[in-house]
């Protein structure tokens, strides 16, 4: 499932007028914003799968363009009630947008090809790889510095990963079709190209404001969804296209939420909450779609889990420390 926007994007840098600063904190506030936009992200994602089954079967593509289009009008509203509209979204690098577009929407595409093939939880559990692969990456692409603890943890989430994914990738076994060998991978592949978008917005934010890069990929995976067209759309009835129409209008609303909730409150409070997406994909995994979690599924998922969130903790810490040292500097002369 395609992963929202990084914490990254919530940084400023100076372009940014100090009208639109970072407010002042507001750590519930960041929490239940956070926790608002994983429920809303995850109903999305139901809704996703509902659409590319039950009959329906609607591609990937045509999912992709619905939810990008339909989430334009919710972004620029929520610009003109913050009054910047005028200003948030002009771009001085709009190559940049075009890459980071064109593989988000990539990640974007096989998430929701993936839920169409996959259980709801398993899906969610191996999505959970785009933030570690992410770190992997950052140090391939952006030189970062990865010390042991996090290479660890990092190496213990991936094992997390292969233990969710070998019950689908046991060749030969009479009860395993090509659609779950298939379904696994293409999860896999579309984590990874969501860990190579936080790459690409980690150079963006350096000189791009956090609504202009939303709004710029709602844009051009609109224009990349529509250019699917060739590869086999479906004509939905009024049910279906309503349902199109709420996905793009729920990815819309939880990318602002996203993004508030970075605003009130630091990226180590809030990212952990990520993770109550499990609990709400077992749930509408059970109840709407009759899928039932394996103690395999879940095991695995316990950690890549734990190592996200032991990643996150020590950052934090890390944090805390560097503002402690900065604090203790005297000033020279």
């Amino acid at each position: 499932m395609t992963q929202p926007d990084s914490p990254s994007q919530s940084l400023h840098h100076s372009r940014v007028p100090s009208a639109v600063q970072r407010p002042l904190q507001s750590p519930l506030r960041g929490i239940v914003l956070k926790c608002l936009s994983v429920v809303v992200f995850t109903l999305m994602a139901s809704i996703v799968k509902a659409t590319a089954r039950d009959g329906l079967g609607v591609p990937p593509g045509q999912q992709v363009f619905f939810r990008s289009l339909f989430a334009i009008p919710v972004i620029l509203i929520w610009l003109a009630w913050r009054h910047e509209l005028g200003v948030g979204l002009k771009t001085f690098r709009p190559m940049g947008h075009l890459y980071r577009g064109i593989i988000g929407t990539a990640a974007m595409g096989m998430g929701f090809w993936a839920l169409a093939l996959l259980p709801f939880p398993e899906v969610t559990a191996i999505g959970y790889a785009a933030p570690l692969l992410t770190v992997i990456f950052a140090a391939m692409f952006l030189g970062e510095d990865v010390r042991l603890f996090r290479l660890s943890m990092v190496v213990l989430g991936l094992i997390g990963v292969v233990i969710v994914l070998s019950p689908r990738l046991t060749f030969g076994n009479a009860g395993m079709g090509y659609k779950e060998s298939l379904g696994a991978m293409v999860t896999l592949s579309g984590a990874a190209c969501t860990a190579l978008a936080q790459i690409f917005i980690r150079k963006l934010v350096q000189e791009e404001r956090t609504s202009a890069i939303v709004f710029w990929f709602s844009v051009t995976s609109t224009l990349l969804g529509l250019l699917t067209i060739p590869f086999g759309w479906v004509m939905p009835d009024a049910k279906t296209a309503a349902l199109l129409v709420t996905i793009g209008l729920l990815g819309g609303l939880g990318q602002i939420l996203l993004t508030s909730a970075y605003r009130y409150a630091d990226a180590s409070l809030v990212a952990p909450f990520e993770y109550a997406s499990m609990l709400l994909a077992i749930l509408i995994g059970w109840f709407i779609f009759d899928e039932a979690p394996t103690v395999v599924m879940l095991a695995g998922a316990a950690l890549v889990i734990t190592a996200g969130i032991l990643i996150i903790w020590r950052e934090r810490q890390l944090g805390l420390e560097r503002n402690r040292q900065r604090k203790a500097m005297t000033p020279q002369g």
